[in-house]
C-alpha cells in the first residue's frame, strides 16, 4: 500500500478512524485503519494502545491467534495494559490454551481485585483447568484399557470390537487425539495393522484418520512412522472397505500438509518445517500405484480419485498448476495404460467396472489444469507418442490396446481425443478391427467409434468415414453386444438437431424403431451389464425426439430396468441415465422464442427451431409422473451416493435439473433431501443453482422441520443464501427468501446460522427491491431475524436508514407487507429501549404511521403498532408524554373501550397495557366512577 506524506505524518487520524469503524461495527475497516496506523506509528505507547484496539478486531472476526499476537505486542510495552492482558486471556481461552488464558486473568485481578468480570473469569477457568487434568488422567487410562483389551488374546470378539470404536470416536476429538499420540499411540496402531486381522487394521485406519486430521504435527508423525509405501500397500488390498478407509487417511494427511484443513494448532505447527517432500512422496506413490498389478480394482479406483481430487487447482485464479505438470511428467503413460486395459485379454491389471472412467475424468481434470499452449501440446504429444508405441502390425493385443487407450481419452479430453484420431493409421486400425473375426476386437472398435463420434464439426474425420463403418457392422453382425454398440454410434450422430422437430436426422419412424430396439435389449435380462448399458446410451441420444420419450415413458418395464442398472455397481452408467431423465422432462435450458423474431428469420431464410406438440407442458407433466410411478426416485437417491470422480459435475447438474423440473409441477418426493443437498453444494454453477432452487422450493411451501429432518436443517442454509445474489432471477430470490423466513422461525441456533453464512446484508438491499413480492418476502425474512443481539445492533448503529426504512414500510399499502415491518419494530423495540427513541428522529412521518398502524383494520397488524406504542412509552419519560399530549391517546382509549372479542383481544389487552403504563407514570389519572 502507497502511503502519502501526510498519512505518515498522522497515525493519530488513522487510531480515530479506526475508532469510528470499531464503535459503527466495521470491523474489516478497522482493522485497515489500525494496521496504517501501526505502519506510520513512532511512538511506543501509543503503537501499544494501537495494538490493543486491533486485537480487539481480531476477537470480533474470531483470528483468535493473531489476537493474541496483537495483545502481547501491547503488553511488551506495558506489562500492566490491563484490557491487553484480558484480550489475550479471550482469545487464549478459544485457542484452548486454558493455562496461559489464566495467568493473564489472575494478573488482571491482581491489578483489580474487586472486578466482578476478572473474578469470574478466574473462577471459571480454574474449574475448567481441573476438569481438563481429571479428563486428561482419565482419558490416559482410557486409552491404555483399549489397547490392552485390543492386544488380549483372551478377549472377545464383542469386547474388542467395543475397544476399537471407543478408540476411532476418542481419536475424532482433537483431546483424544492427542492423548492417544502421548501414549505411544501410533507404533501401537501399527501393531495392529500388523496382525493382518481385517477389523483390526479397519479399526487402526479410522484411529489414524482421526488423529492427523487438521493436525499438520501429528500427520507428519504418522507418516513417517507408519510409512508410505506401507499405507500403499493396505489400500492394496482386495478389500473395498480397507481400501476406503485407507483412501480417507491419506486424504487427511494431504489436507493437513498442505494446508487444505485450515484449522490451526499454534506452536506445534512450527515444528514441521516443510511438507513439500512428504506431498511430493505421496503423489509418487499414488502414481506407481495405478499402473501396478499388485494393486486390486478398489485400490486402483482410491488411488486414481486421490489424484483427481488432490492434484488439479481448485481455483484456476490460482497461477500455480505445478503439481498437474508434475503428474504429467511422472504419471501420465500410467493413467493412459490404465485407459488401455482390455478385461477380456489375459494379463490385464485388475479393474472395477468403474476403473477406466475415473481415469478419464483425471486425464480431463489434468489438461484443463494446463495454462498454455505449450503445456497442452505436451500433454498432446505425449499421449500421441503413447499410443504410436502401442501399434504393432503382428500383435493385435497391442493394437486394441492402443484403440482403448484412444476411447478413454475420447471420454476425457475430448479435443486430445479427436485430434489423435485424425492421425495417420488411426482410421485404418479402426477399420481392420471391425473387420476382424474375434469379437473382443470388433467391440474395442465399435466402442471408439462412438465415443469419437459427436454432433460437432471438430469430428470431421469420423463424419466421413465413420458412418459407413457402423451402418455396415449394425446390418451385417450377428453379435447382439456389436450390435447395440453399432446401434448406439448412429443414435448419437442421429441426435443432432436436439429437440427442434424440423432437424429431424432419420426418415420419419426410423428413430421410435431404434428406440424400441434399444428398449428391448435393456429389457433383457440375458444380457450382460455392460451390453444393456449401452442401451441406456442409445435411448441418451434419442430421446430428444419427443416421441421416443413419450413412448419411453409408457414403457414401464424399460424405466424399471434403467433405474436397477443405474443402482448397480457399474457406475459408468450415470451419465446416461441422467440426460434421458433430463430430455423425458425437458429440464434443459430453452431460448424464448419471440414472435418477432421468428418473423423475422423466416424472411431472411434462416433456419427457426420448431417445437414438437408432445412436447408442450401437459405431456411434460405426465412424463414426469409416469417416472416416478416406475421409482425414479430410489435411483436416484443411490445414483447421487456415488464417488465424485464417476458422478462428474456434469452429471450433477444433469440430476440437479431433473430435481427442480421434477418439483416444479408438484410431484416432489422429500426422502430425496439427500439426493439434493450434495447437488447443492458441489458441481458446475447451473447444476447448484438448480438445485438450491429446488431445496428453496420445498422450505418455501412446508413445515422445515418435517421436510429436513435432525440436523440436516442446518445443511439447507447455505445453499439459500446461494440465492440470495443480483445474478439469479427473481423467482430465486424470492423462493430463498421464503424459505429463510420458515428457516428462521424455528428457533435461535438456525438464525445464527442464517447471520453466519453472510445472508444479513443481502437480505437488506431486498428490502429496497422495487418488486413488491421480493419486498415482501425479504421484510418477513428481516421480522424474524430481528431477535438475534447481531441484528439488533446494526438497527442501533449509526449513519443508516435500517430503522427508517422499516417505519416506513410500515406506511405502506401493502397489508402483508405491513404486517411484516410492524412485527420487525414491535419486536425491536422491545428488545432495545434505544431503537424506540431512535424512531422519532429518523423520519418526520413517524407519528403519523404509528398512529396509522394502531387503527388499522387487520387485527394482527393494529396489535403490532399497539405494542411498538408500548415500548416507547416505556423505553423514555419523555417520549411517553409527547405520545399521550397527541390523538394517540384517544385511538388508545377507544380501542380499549371495546368489547371483548377473541379476533380483536389481543389489540385491546395491548392498548389496555398502555393506559396502565401511562397511569403508572402519572401521564393520565383514572376516571373516577
Amino acid at each position: 500500500m502507497n502511503l502519502t506524506m501526510g498519512e505518515i505524518a498522522d497515525p493519530v487520524q488513522f487510531k480515530e478512524e479506526g475508532n469510528k469503524h470499531f464503535q459503527a461495527g466495521e470491523i474489516d475497516k478497522a482493522i485497515e485503519c489500525y494496521t496504517k496506523a501501526i505502519k506510520s506509528c513512532k511512538d511506543k505507547k501509543a503503537l501499544a494502545v494501537i495494538y490493543r484496539n486491533r486485537s480487539a478486531c481480531f476477537l470480533k472476526k474470531e483470528n483468535y491467534n493473531n489476537a493474541v499476537s496483537d495483545a502481547s505486542k501491547a503488553i511488551d510495552v506495558d506489562a500492566a495494559d490491563i484490557k491487553a492482558l484480558y484480550r489475550r486471556c479471550q482469545a487464549l481461552e478459544k485457542l484452548g490454551k486454558l493455562d496461559m488464558a489464566f495467568k493473564d486473568v489472575q494478573r488482571c485481578a491482581t491489578l483489580e481485585p474487586k472486578n466482578k468480570t476478572f473474578l469470574e473469569t478466574l473462577r471459571r477457568l480454574g474449574a475448567d483447568i481441573q476438569q481438563k487434568l481429571k479428563t486428561t488422567f482419565s482419558t490416559d487410562s482410557r486409552v491404555q484399557n483399549m489397547f490392552d483389551i485390543l492386544f488380549s488374546d483372551e478377549s472377545d470378539k464383542e469386547k474388542q470390537e467395543k475397544a476399537a470404536n471407543n478408540l476411532i470416536v476418542l481419536a475424532r476429538e482433537d483431546a483424544g487425539a492427542e492423548r492417544i499420540f502421548q501414549n505411544n499411540g501410533v507404533p501401537l496402531l501399527v501393531q495392529l495393522i500388523d496382525t493382518g486381522k481385517p477389523e483390526m487394521i479397519l479399526a487402526a485406519i479410522r484411529t489414524l484418520s482421526g488423529m492427523c486430521t487438521g493436525h499438520r504435527a501429528r500427520a507428519t508423525a504418522i507418516i513417517h512412522t507408519v510409512g508410505i509405501s506401507k499405507l500403499c500397500s493396505i489400500m492394496a488390498v482386495d478389500n473395498e472397505e480397507i481400501v476406503l478407509a485407507t483412501a480417507n487417511l491419506f486424504q487427511c494427511v494431504y489436507d493437513s500438509l498442505s494446508g487444505g484443513d485450515k484449522r490451526n494448532y499454534g506452536k506445534e505447527e512450527a515444528l514441521v518445517l516443510d511438507s513439500s517432500k512428504d506431498l511430493k512422496d505421496i503423489l509418487l506413490a499414488l502414481l506407481e500405484m495405478i499402473a501396478s498389478k499388485k494393486v486390486s480394482g478398489h485400490g486402483r479406483d482410491q488411488a486414481l480419485n486421490l489424484l483427481t481430487k488432490n492434484v488439479p487447482r481448485k481455483d484456476k485464479k490460482n497461477t500455480d498448476n505445478s503439481k498437474g505438470l508434475f503428474t504429467i511428467d511422472h504419471g501420465l503413460k500410467k493413467i493412459l495404460k490404465v485407459c488401455g486395459q482390455v478385461p477380456d485379454l489375459p494379463d490385464q491389471l485388475p479393474l472395477t467396472e468403474n476403473t477406466q472412467l475415473i481415469a478419464s475424468v483425471l486425464l480431463n481434470k489434468l489438461y484443463d489444469d494446463m495454462r498454455c499452449d505449450p503445456e497442452r501440446d505436451h500433454f498432446r504429444d505425449t499421449c500421441d507418442e503413447y499410443i504410436k508405441s502401442k501399434f504393432d502390425p503382428n500383435d493385435m493385443d497391442r493394437n486394441i490396446h492402443a484403440i482403448n487407450t484412444l476411447s478413454g481419452i475420447l471420454q476425457g479430453p475430448f479435443d486430445v481425443g479427436n485430434v489423435l484420431a485424425g492421425r495417420q493409421g488411426v482410421m485404418e486400425m479402426m477399420v481392420a478391427l471391425c473387420g476382424s473375426e474375434r469379437e473382443v476386437d470388433q467391440l474395442v472398435a465399435v466402442e471408439a467409434l462412438i465415443h469419437a463420434s459427436t454432433k460437432t464439426s471438430k469430428a470431421s474425420f469420423f463424419i466421413s468415414n465413420g458412418v459407413t463403418l457402423l451402418k455396415d457392422m449394425y446390418k451385417k453382425t450377428k453379435n447382439e453386444k456389436i450390435k447395440i454398440r453399432a446401434l448406439v454410434g448412429l443414435c448419437k450422430l442421429g441426435s443432432a438437431g436436439g429437440d427442434d422437430y424440423s432437424m429431424r436426422q432419420f426418415a420419419e419412424g426410423s428413430t421410435e424403431k431404434l428406440a424400441k430396439q434399444c428398449r428391448k435389449w435393456l429389457c433383457n435380462p440375458t444380457l450382460d451389464v455392460r451390453t444393456r448399458k449401452w442401451a441406456v446410451e442409445g435411448l441418451a441420444y434419442l430421446t430428444n425426439d419427443a416421441d421416443v420419450k413419450d413412448d419411453f415413458v409408457e414403457d414401464e418395464a424399460a424405466l424399471r430396468a434403467m433405474f436397477e442398472l443405474a443402482k448397480s455397481k457399474d457406475k459408468t452408467i450415470l451419465y446416461a441415465v441422467a440426460c434421458t431423465l433430463v430430455n423425458c422432462t425437458n429440464s434443459y435450458d430453452k431460448k424464448e422464442i419471440i414472435p418477432e423474431m421468428v418473423q423475422l428469420a423466416k424472411f431472411s431464410k434462416q433456419h427457426v427451431p420448431e417445437q414438437h406438440p408432445k412436447d408442450k407442458k401437459d405431456f411434460i407433466e405426465r412424463r414426469v409422473k409416469r417416472l416416478l410411478k416406475a421409482g425414479v426416485t430410489s435411483a436416484l437417491a443411490v445414483m447421487v451416493k456415488a464417488d465424485n470422480s464417476i458422478l462428474t459435475d456434469q452429471t450433477k447438474e444433469m440430476l440437479a435439473r431433473y430435481f427442480s423440473k421434477s418439483f416444479e409441477i408438484k410431484t416432489f418426493h422429500y426422502y430425496v433431501l439427500q439426493a439434493l443437498l450434495p447437488l447443492a453444494l458441489e458441481g458446475t454453477d447451473k447444476g447448484k443453482i438448480k438445485a438450491s432452487h429446488a431445496l428453496a422450493k420445498i422450505a418455501a411451501v412446508s413445515n422445515p422441520e418435517i421436510a429436513f429432518p435432525a440436523e440436516r436443517i442446518y445443511e439447507v442454509v447455505r445453499p439459500l443464501v446461494s440465492l440470495l445474489n443480483t445474478e439469479r432471477d427473481g423467482l430465486e430470490n424470492f423462493e430463498a427468501l421464503l424459505g429463510l423466513t420458515n428457516l428462521a422461525a424455528l428457533n435461535d441456533k438456525l438464525r445464527v446460522k442464517i447471520l453466519k453464512e453472510k445472508a444479513l446484508p443481502e437480505i437488506e438491499n431486498y428490502m429496497f427491491e422495487e418488486h413488491d413480492q421480493i419486498r415482501q418476502a425479504a421484510t418477513e425474512c428481516m421480522c424474524n431475524l430481528v431477535c438475534c443481539k447481531e441484528v439488533q445492533d446494526r438497527y442501533l448503529e449509526d449513519g443508516n436508514d435500517k430503522l427508517k426504512l422499516l417505519v416506513l414500510l410500515c406506511g405502506e399499502d401493502d397489508v402483508q407487507l405491513q404486517r411484516a415491518a410492524a412485527g420487525a419494530l414491535a419486536m425491536l423495540t422491545a428488545a432495545q429501549k434505544k431503537l424506540a427513541v431512535k424512531i422519532t428522529k429518523v423520519t418526520g412521518q413517524w407519528l403519523e404511521i404509528i398512529q396509522r398502524l394502531c387503527i388499522h383494520d387487520n387485527p394482527e397488524i393494529q396489535h403490532r403498532g399497539l405494542v411498538t406504542v408500548f415500548n416507547m412509552l416505556d423505553a423514555d419519560e419523555q417520549l411517553a408524554k409527547k405520545l399521550i399530549e397527541c390523538e394517540l391517546l384517544e385511538i388508545l382509549t377507544y380501542v380499549a373501550k371495546l368489547e371483548d372479542n377473541p379476533k380483536k383481544q389481543d389489540a385491546i389487552n395491548a392498548a389496555r397495557a398502555c393506559l396502565s403504563r401511562a397511569m403508572d407514570t402519572g401521564l393520565i389519572k383514572p376516571f373516577s366512577n
